[in-house]
């Protein structure tokens, strides 16, 4: 459905705002030099090469500019860097922004940048998703929010599916056209002035594609938004849509200007244009023929159009409020309850963690059942070996949450990166929502075993028990989250963790003590997971008063063996009790701050690596 464009542009709003580059240039160099410690030869680094090269182009407010050109042209490489997500390190030459030097962190507030990739969340109805972004990014209440998110779904075409949730992959949801208009009006809520686009066609049947580019130029026509996209090969009636055309081929630009002057220069070029091909597709074909009549990079290569009203906004600069729409508290509501709506509709994620914890209690209450009870060396080692097995158990199914954890993250690095929220209310909301469900697994799974193996019968020793259980939870829970915002893929994630949780079980004491350990293996021992529980979960069983009186061997009726006498033997003291809690407690809280300050780098783009988490998903016990 063809949208109608002829409303004349809208004088209400404050600032427009005029894009402009010159001799914008990007070179990327070989990652490959970069890793050369990792091996012992010495690889020479390759030379960088330039992505894109000498660009000069123009953006103007109530206009639509296409970034066209074949594959592997620097369509989306230019489209990154006006949006501010490329490291300016590596680019050279000038963006302007009303006659003023852009700056990417202001830009980033003031404009709204649209992927490629549609980054959302799949069990969110796109009411509650248009909804929850509004919440974060306007300073309003709710009534103010829902007012906008039904005026944004009605421009958007969404109000048929607003309660329809927009899913993904084997789990329908929402079409592929919806969902594109869905991740637009993501980033409309907040009512840029600019908005930048990567291929919002892309993936779209024709119908869609021309709702999609009608909707955008309805957009830029009725509010004045300056509007830029990339796109590969439109279609006839969507090129009718565009005000400017930039023609890129290999990183230079061939073409600025209007659809107009490009077919004046096919002509000019000599190749005759055949009728059922459009100017910009057959453009593509022969951009090796329209290379020879561009003008150098030297000389700028902007058209000359007058725009009425560039000298009103000429001059005028972003605005200085960069403040957060919401203060910390509000942050931390409005993502606590998004998180409570993913993970309660995570049915599998929610059922199969509890059913898990339930069942691998009793499970192992029934194989080492009453063995707290029996005496003697074997019933000894059958107890420690119950200890260090629940560990294990406890601590390898980390790597259960990287995939959504990987997958989720793109939401949050477009988020803070548009100035959202901060980053420290995710890690503060992702807390207070995930700390009680781990809380409720624990003691589904500690309960069960801890009475059918026959542990120390009292309500103390159970209730410290279930402590630590929760507290190798949490210790779980924050190392994957902390790797996870480091690694780049599942693979390497789940090399990362279980390398080092193997080499955690390796020198926690279980296998070789630790006065046996090499003393430049030695800060490994202290930095172990599994040390300081195992050394809890051994007090808790033989320390105390229980302990002194509590007979582990005897024979002849004499007993050989106190529980105060083995954990001297293990070179455990009673006072480790609590200050090994307090331990792990700053295990939970380094590995926190450790995943909030990579997570914080979110805010420094950089192209060379991709996009980093959301949830910190909740872990098995």
């Amino acid at each position: 459905m063809e949208l109608p464009v002829t409303t004349k542009a809208s004088g209400g709003r404050k600032t427009s705002y005029r894009i402009e580059t010159k001799n914008l240039s990007y070179t990327f160099g070989s990652q490959y030099g970069e890793f050369n410690w990792v091996c012992c030869c010495r690889t020479p680094k390759k030379a960088s090469r330039f992505i894109i090269r000498d660009v000069n182009c123009e953006a103007r407010p109530a206009e639509i500019t296409a970034i066209a050109g074949p594959s592997g042209a620097g369509k989306t490489t230019l489209l990154e860097i006006l949006a501010g997500t490329i490291s300016p390190s590596r680019v050279s030459g000038d963006i302007l922004v009303n006659d003023q030097p852009m700056d990417n962190k202001r830009f980033r507030r003031i404009s709204g940048y649209v992927t490629q990739d549609d980054a959302l969340f799949p069990l969110l109805t796109v009411k509650e998703t248009l909804m929850y972004s509004t919440l974060l990014r306007l300073p309003r209440g709710r009534k103010q929010a829902a007012d906008r998110v039904r005026v944004l779904m009605k421009e958007l075409g969404l109000e048929q599916v607003a309660g329809s949730r927009i899913g993904e992959g084997s789990n329908h949801g929402i079409s592929g056209g919806e969902r594109r208009r869905v991740s637009i009006g993501v980033e409309l809520v907040h009512d840029p002035a600019v908005v930048l686009i990567d291929e919002p066609t892309s993936g779209l049947d024709s119908a869609s594609a021309l709702h999609v580019v009608s909707l955008l130029k309805t957009m830029a026509v009725n509010q004045g938004k300056t509007i830029v996209l990339t796109i590969h090969q439109p279609g006839f009636r969507i090129l009718e849509l565009f005000d400017r055309v930039v023609l890129l081929s290999n990183g230079f630009v061939l073409h600025n200007g209007s659809l107009k002057l490009l077919e004046e220069k096919l002509k000019f070029a000599g190749p005759c244009i055949p009728h059922h091909i459009n100017v910009l597709e057959f453009a593509i074909d022969v951009t090796v023929s329209l290379s020879l009549v561009v003008p150098t990079s030297e000389s700028p290569n902007v058209d000359q159009f007058v725009l009425n009203d560039i000298e009103e906004i000429k001059g005028k600069e972003l605005e200085d409020d960069l403040s957060y729409q919401n203060s910390r508290f509000e942050e931390v509501l409005i993502l606590g309850q998004r998180f409570c709506k993913n993970v309660l509709r995570t049915k599998q994620l929610f059922a199969t963690r509890i059913i898990q914890a339930l069942v691998a209690g009793l499970v192992l209450g029934t194989i080492f059942m009453n063995v707290g009870n029996d005496q003697g060396q074997v019933a000894l080692q059958t107890r420690t070996g119950f200890f260090a097995f629940s560990l294990t158990f406890l601590l390898s199914s980390t790597t259960e949450g990287l995939p959504i954890f990987l997958q989720e993250r793109r939401i949050l690095m477009r988020e803070i990166s548009r100035g959202a929220y901060r980053v420290s209310s995710y890690v503060i909301s992702n807390t207070l929502i995930f700390f009680p469900f781990l809380l409720m697994v624990s003691l589904l799974y500690a309960t069960p075993v801890y009475w059918l193996v026959g542990l120390r019968r009292d309500m103390d020793g159970f209730l410290y028990f279930s402590l630590v259980v929760w507290m190798v939870v949490l210790m779980s829970n924050s190392f994957t989250a902390c790797f996870s915002a480091l690694v780049p893929n599942f693979i390497m994630g789940t090399s990362v963790i279980a390398g080092l949780m193997g080499s955690f079980f390796l020198f926690s004491g279980y296998f070789i003590s630790k006065e046996n350990i090499p003393s430049y293996w030695i800060f490994m021992h202290y930095l172990s997971l599994f040390k300081y529980p195992f050394e809890c979960f051994m007090i808790n069983e033989y320390g105390g008063e229980e302990g002194r009186r509590r007979c582990l061997e005897s024979e002849r009726g004499e007993c050989k063996l106190y529980g105060e006498g083995f954990l001297r033997q293990q070179g455990i003291k009673d006072s480790q009790k609590w200050s090994n809690l307090g331990v792990m407690m700053g295990f939970i809280l380094g590995y926190r701050n450790s995943a909030y300050l990579a997570r914080g780098k979110m805010n420094v783009p950089d192209c060379e690596v991709e996009g980093l988490t959301i949830t910190d998903h909740v872990q098995n016990p």
